[in-house]
């Protein structure tokens, strides 16, 4: 498995949204859930309009029980996350709450498959100029190194990933060096 990195630059992600944004409110929408919860591909895929959509307008919260661990994990839906699901609502048909989210064009009510959104976003971020191998876990990823950057416990960033420890949770992230030297800075004694 190659590794995959976070967008580390806030300018990046924004040109990342515009980017899907001009193409597909389905494809934007789908970064902006990742970015958004620290989910995993294959439970963002899984969503459901139930899930973001509730009496015609976006849900409070997103519930689901991830497919990896079984746990249940519930987290708010943002100002930015319910202005993409507005947007994608004002085009998609959210009339049935089994529909899925993100829907492919094979088939009826089908998610697009982990592969599609890995090159979805791989090729966004090619287009964007973003080096660093991306894929889908770089969403999750994201959020994490966001929550740390803005000084969220690592322990809270280890339980809203579901990892065991925050030593994975580190490793997971790829904290480098150049994180540590601003910690330095930072604390400037």
């Amino acid at each position: 498995m190659k590794m995959v990195y976070p967008i580390r630059d806030k300018k990046q992600i924004e040109l990342v949204k515009s980017y899907l944004k001009s193409r597909s409110l389905r494809n934007y929408l789908m970064f902006q859930v990742g970015i958004s919860s620290a989910l995993r591909i294959s439970d963002i895929l899984s969503l459901k309009v139930k899930h973001v959509w509730n009496n015609k307008r976006p849900s409070e919260f997103i519930e689901v029980n991830e497919k990896k661990t079984g746990k249940y994990k519930r987290f708010p839906v943002t100002t930015n996350l319910a202005k993409a699901i507005k947007e994608y609502a004002a085009v998609y048909d959210m009339s049935d709450s089994e529909l899925y989210l993100f829907r492919s064009r094979k088939g009826e009510n089908r998610p697009i498959t982990r592969q599609q959104a890995r090159d979805i976003l791989d090729h966004a971020c090619d287009m964007c100029g973003i080096p660093d191998k991306f894929g889908s876990h770089g969403l999750r990823k994201t959020w994490g190194y966001f929550a740390f950057k803005q000084g969220i416990s690592l322990d809270y960033i280890s339980i809203a990933l579901n990892h065991r420890s925050i030593a994975e949770t580190k490793r997971y992230l790829g904290l480098l060096q150049e994180d540590l030297d601003d910690i330095y800075f930072q604390i400037n004694l």
